[in-house]
């Protein structure tokens, strides 16, 4: 039988849609701000444009010199998502079925990695990556994000592992299945719900990432969104009008993105509770 529906519930329901409306404030002052002229920006952020100042996307696209900063943005976001998931689930597979020491502290060492502070290793990183010829390089940031995102990774898929049956591949290997295709055909569709979480969390930082990208694409032609948003704010001028579009101009590829894998969100999230 159903839990009925009370006093209790309704204001729980209350409660978390005005957590809601919170949360979706500063997405009304970006949108609603991208459709007015500048001066009507300066006199009254919070009201209602006036009249929808569509222009404001159009010169923000053509300024952004858009399509070529999203494919930089896409290829950058892909590349690195699929080096993370191969080389991640790999060894955090290799981690939790490899019982030894050494294995726990290389485990730990990566957890331990998640804690330094980026600052930190900035200027070490840059000089190193330069006696590498890494910079300006679109290539040479998705090893850098590989290098960073790797703690991470690997301690949810180290995690997701450990529930999973030895017995299956003891199955495979009496099969005749070697350990290459063993995780490649039994273990990693089996991994499909912490992936697609994993790849969700990487996407969100790398796409919006600015630091790491302004350090190493000083070339123009390899700018991100974000990159590309920043010239928009000179040193004694911000054009808030194009800033804005420009800023939603780089949100929705990530919308599009969320609602693409929206069924496979919950159904990763259904079939590991299940699981």
């Amino acid at each position: 039988m159903g839990n009925k529906y009370n006093g209790r519930t309704f204001i729980l329901e209350i409660f978390a849609i005005l957590i809601g409306l919170v949360f979706l404030v500063p997405f009304y002052y970006v949108i609603s701000n991208s459709l007015k002229p500048f001066a009507e920006i300066l006199t009254n952020t919070s009201a209602l444009p006036k009249a929808l100042q569509f222009q404001n996307y159009v010169s923000a696209f053509e300024k952004l010199d858009y399509l070529k900063v999203l494919g930089n943005s896409l290829i950058i976001t892909i590349a690195s998502n699929i080096v993370l998931v191969v080389f991640c689930s790999m060894a955090a597979y290799m981690l939790v079925r490899t019982k030894k020491k050494i294995s726990n502290i290389i485990f730990m060492s990566f957890v331990a990695a998640m804690i330094i502070p980026f600052q930190s290793i900035m200027i070490p990183l840059i000089k190193t990556a330069g006696s590498l010829n890494l910079l300006n390089s679109i290539w040479g940031l998705v090893i850098m994000y590989l290098g960073f995102g790797s703690g991470m990774t690997i301690f949810l898929y180290h995690g997701f592992i450990k529930g999973i049956p030895v017995e299956l591949e003891e199955a495979a290997i009496i099969d005749g299945c070697s350990r290459f295709g063993l995780f490649w055909r039994i273990v990693f569709p089996l991994l499909k719900p912490i992936t697609v979480t994993i790849v969700i969390l990487n996407s969100l930082w790398i796409w919006n990432d600015y630091l790491l990208p302004s350090l190493v694409l000083q070339n123009p032609d390899l700018r991100t969104i974000p990159l590309a948003t920043f010239f928009f704010f000179g040193q004694y001028t911000k054009q808030w009008d194009l800033a804005l579009a420009a800023l939603m101009l780089g949100i929705i590829p990530l919308l599009i993105f969320f609602f693409a894998m929206q069924k496979h969100i919950i159904k990763g999230i259904t079939s590991g509770s299940i699981k």
